[in-house]
């Protein structure tokens, strides 16, 4: 059991780690467009997933049917998805574009709850979403700052939004899925249906964008990584942590993304974030610590208690 939780964890961190990289790697194609990045990484990587799960998809047709309306709201946000992080990123900075749409997505993803679910907002949620809406700001402003008159940080602002909006999207499409799931679908079928249909919806995208992708060797393997590395197995390997460690541990273990886009953004993309910026970072990634974290032992016996006695 421990070796599996062990195996488990080292998952979940090479998803985070491959995550992380993809930032980074979009900057070695600059002359492909973010939409094209997105499209390629999203789409044949969500293909390929739908590919994986077609024999389960098949056999759940009718149940998949009977939640269209949920797996259309997850499709939907699939594909917006890549194309506001990639586009955040471009925009905005790797650094930026990464901690801002996975920074917003905790707290995006409770607002989405309390008013789909009427699950109430926690005192939790409520200083976590205070924290990092402080460490967004403080971003924003040290970005701003360190262009100076150059007129760089004009288009900060737009990727900032577009980074929320990778959140939003982010949030949707699990919330959808997790939904789904809830209702009686196989994890593997709703994750590969969901990714699968927004594969598709993102196939005209790369039609009309992705000929930049042909235009040279080093665009072509950036938008193959891009699909089989990251988006491919990176989510096959969380899947299987998933399985084995708590989800409370997966999302912990997952902080780790925005970390190391934020490292490899400096150390290979030459990133420069002024420390105002790197505060904001770490308010960021502490927003999402305060949200994720388990409730101590006590606190969840206590709750365990009240609702028995209820």
């Amino acid at each position: 059991m421990m070796q599996g939780q062990t195996w488990g964890v080292v998952a979940i961190v090479f998803a985070a780690i491959v995550w992380g990289t993809t930032g980074t790697a979009a900057t070695f194609a600059p002359d492909v467009s973010a939409a094209a990045i997105g499209a390629a990484a999203m789409g044949v990587g969500g293909i390929a997933q739908a590919l994986m799960a077609a024999r389960g998809i098949a056999r759940s047709r009718s149940t998949l049917w009977n939640q269209r309306g949920l797996l259309m709201v997850g499709a939907l946000s699939v594909a917006i998805y890549p194309l506001a992080f990639y586009g955040a990123m471009r925009l905005a900075g790797v650094t930026v574009g990464t901690v801002i749409a996975i920074g917003s997505a905790p707290l995006l993803s409770a607002l989405i709850e309390y008013l789909l679910d009427r699950s109430n907002l926690t005192l939790r949620w409520s200083v976590g979403a205070f924290v990092g809406l402080i460490g967004m700001v403080l971003i924003c402003v040290a970005e701003h700052l360190s262009h100076g008159d150059g007129g760089g940080g004009a288009f900060v602002p737009v990727g900032v939004l577009l980074g929320l909006l990778g959140g939003l999207t982010y949030a949707l499409y699990s919330w959808s899925a997790r939904k789904m799931m809830l209702l009686g679908t196989r994890p593997s079928v709703a994750m590969g249906a969901t990714f699968g249909l927004g594969g598709l919806l993102l196939m005209p995208v790369l039609i009309l964008t992705g000929g930049a992708f042909l235009a040279s060797w080093t665009n072509a393997a950036v938008g193959v990584y891009m699909a089989v590395v990251p988006m491919f197995l990176g989510y096959l390997a969380y899947g299987f942590g998933l399985a084995r460690v708590q989800a409370s541990m997966a999302t912990v273990i997952t902080l780790l993304e925005p970390v190391v886009a934020a490292v490899l953004a400096v150390l290979i993309v030459g990133e420069r974030l002024p420390p105002l910026g790197w505060m904001g970072v770490a308010l960021v990634v502490g927003c999402l610590v305060i949200i994720a974290m388990p409730r101590p032992l006590g606190a969840r016996f206590r709750a365990r208690s009240e609702c028995e006695q209820r």
